[in-house]
């Protein structure tokens, strides 16, 4: 696969999935929106890094659009589509949930039914570990997976049903990834390990939902981008857990926090948010065994990592919105 089309290239998990690609000589096709989610200067800032690779094409194109889409694709011969475009936030989507159907499941269906037309065999969705919210952990890829508790894991749902259809239907070989609270340097300010170092670092009490003892199966973005391309092999239609198979309290990843940035955080309490799972947990057993992924990285040297990476650059952070 010498060409690959890869949406949501300016986002944390895009751009360092592009990243891995270029480095092994493949041609992207980067799309992106650059929506305002979050503070565009973080997806300018990955951006700036991807265009200095001569293999990298970009365009900036909503995912929606279904005809700006179709030029793309018949200007460029790809051997597979990178999904990894998706309005995020679990929070939000209860404020604007028609922006999460209109972009994670007919944006899903414009890239499924493109690679229809174009003749593309090989797709890959992101989708994600909120779809187990009330499941029995370690989550395993067999549970049901029909009590989505917000409108973002139930568009997220939508999109993986379209893409069993698409494989029924037209043979189209489909790797889906769900993923566990993905974390690393240049993450998403809107998630709580960015917050949290912005914050302590800063001498601004943290803004903490529940009493801290919620826990999540932290995964670092390098092991998920790796994790990610792995998935391009032939799976004909498999749906696999990505996470770091060790769960860590939040009360846990503060304490962690505060020894690297050696401050102690101060802590405003708010109500636990009911779209908010208590835990989660991944059994990727599944990933070992068909695509011989295991994390690498420990939580503490990401962790160690993601502070690294805040205190060189951040000057120019201080001015992101979070």
């Amino acid at each position: 696969m010498k060409t690959i089309l890869l949406t949501g290239a300016a986002g944390f998990i895009g751009s360092k999935t592009a990243e891995k690609l270029l480095d092994k000589g493949t041609t992207v096709i980067g799309v992106d929106n650059l929506n305002d989610y979050y503070d565009v200067k973080l997806k300018h800032h990955r951006l700036k890094d991807l265009r200095k690779h001569k293999n990298f094409i970009f365009y900036k194109v909503d995912m929606e659009n279904y005809s700006a889409l179709n030029r793309i694709f018949s200007k460029h011969q790809c051997g597979a589509v990178i999904n990894l475009a998706a309005r995020a936030g679990v929070r939000y989507s209860m404020e604007n949930p028609f922006v999460y159907f209109t972009t994670n499941s007919n944006g899903t269906l414009n890239l499924l039914e493109l690679c229809r037309k174009y003749n593309i065999k090989k797709f890959i969705l992101a989708s994600t570990s909120s779809l187990y919210a009330g499941q029995k952990m370690p989550f395993k890829e067999n549970l049901s997976v029909n009590t989505p508790i917000s409108p973002y894991a139930a568009s997220k749902k939508s999109a993986e049903v379209l893409a069993y259809t698409y494989h029924y239907l037209y043979k189209i070989d489909v790797t889906i990834f769900r993923y566990f609270t993905v974390y690393g340097p240049a993450g998403r300010p809107d998630m709580s390990i960015f917050r949290f170092i912005k914050w302590i670092d800063e001498g601004k009490p943290i803004q903490l939902f529940g009493d801290g003892s919620q826990s999540r199966d932290f995964t670092y973005v390098d092991d998920i981008a790796e994790g990610t391309i792995k998935g391009l092999k032939k799976t004909g239609f498999k749906t696999i857990n990505l996470g770091g198979n060790k769960p860590y309290h939040l009360t846990e990843m503060i304490s962690l926090i505060e020894g690297l940035l050696g401050k102690k955080a101060g802590i405003n309490n708010l109500a636990f948010h009911k779209t908010d799972m208590k835990a989660t947990w991944a059994d990727i057993s599944q990933a070992g065994k068909i695509l011989n992924w295991h994390p690498k990285v420990s939580f503490k040297e990401g962790l160690k990592r993601t502070v690294a990476w805040y205190l060189t650059n951040k000057k120019w952070l201080a001015k992101v919105k979070i």
